[in-house]
C-alpha cells in the first residue's frame, strides 16, 4: 500500500485552495486597476470639456469685447445640454491702462458629491472683434 501512495499524481486539497487563494487575489487586484483606471479616464474627460467651455466663453467674451461683455451684466452661468452640469462665472478687474480688463474665468462642476474647477487668468482690451459691415 506505500507503493500506491509514493506512485499517486496530482494536486492534494491544500494544494489546489492555495493556488485558488492566489488567483483569486490576482483577479481582485487586476479589478480594483482597471476600476481606478477607468475612473481616472473618466475625471480627465470631464477636465477636457471643462477646458473646452472655459475656451469657448474665453472665446465669446473676446469677439463682442469685454467692455460691451461687462455693460451684458450676465458675469455667471450654466452650459446648457452637458452632464455633470458645468457651471462658469467671470471676475474682471479694470487695470486702468486703456481699457484694460484683468479677466478670471472659473468653471466649476460636482462629480460623485465632490466639486472640481478649473480657472483661467487672461488680460482682454475693451475692443471687440467683431467687425460690422455696413450693407449698402
Amino acid at each position: 500500500m506505500t507503493g500506491a501512495i509514493k506512485n499517486k499524481k496530482g494536486f492534494s486539497l491544500i494544494e489546489t485552495l492555495v493556488a485558488s487563494a492566489i488567483l483569486s487575489g490576482a483577479v481582485l487586484t487586476l479589478g480594483a486597476i482597471s476600476t481606478m483606471s477607468v475612473s481616472g479616464t473618466r475625471l480627465n474627460r470631464r477636465y477636457e470639456v471643462a477646458a473646452s467651455l472655459l475656451d469657448k466663453q474665453l472665446n465669446l467674451m473676446d469677439y463682442i469685447g469685454i467692455d460691451e461683455f461687462i455693460d451684458l451684466g450676465q458675469m455667471e452661468g450654466v452650459f446648457e445640454g452637458y452632464e455633470p452640469t458645468y457651471h462658469w462665472e467671470v471676475v474682471t478687474e479694470y487695470q486702468d491702462i486703456d481699457s484694460l480688463y484683468l479677466v478670471t474665468i472659473t468653471v466649476s462642476w460636482v462629480d460623485g458629491n465632490r466639486p472640481y474647477s478649473i480657472s483661467a487668468d487672461t488680460m482682454l482690451d475693451g475692443v471687440s472683434v467683431y467687425i460690422e459691415v455696413e450693407l449698402e
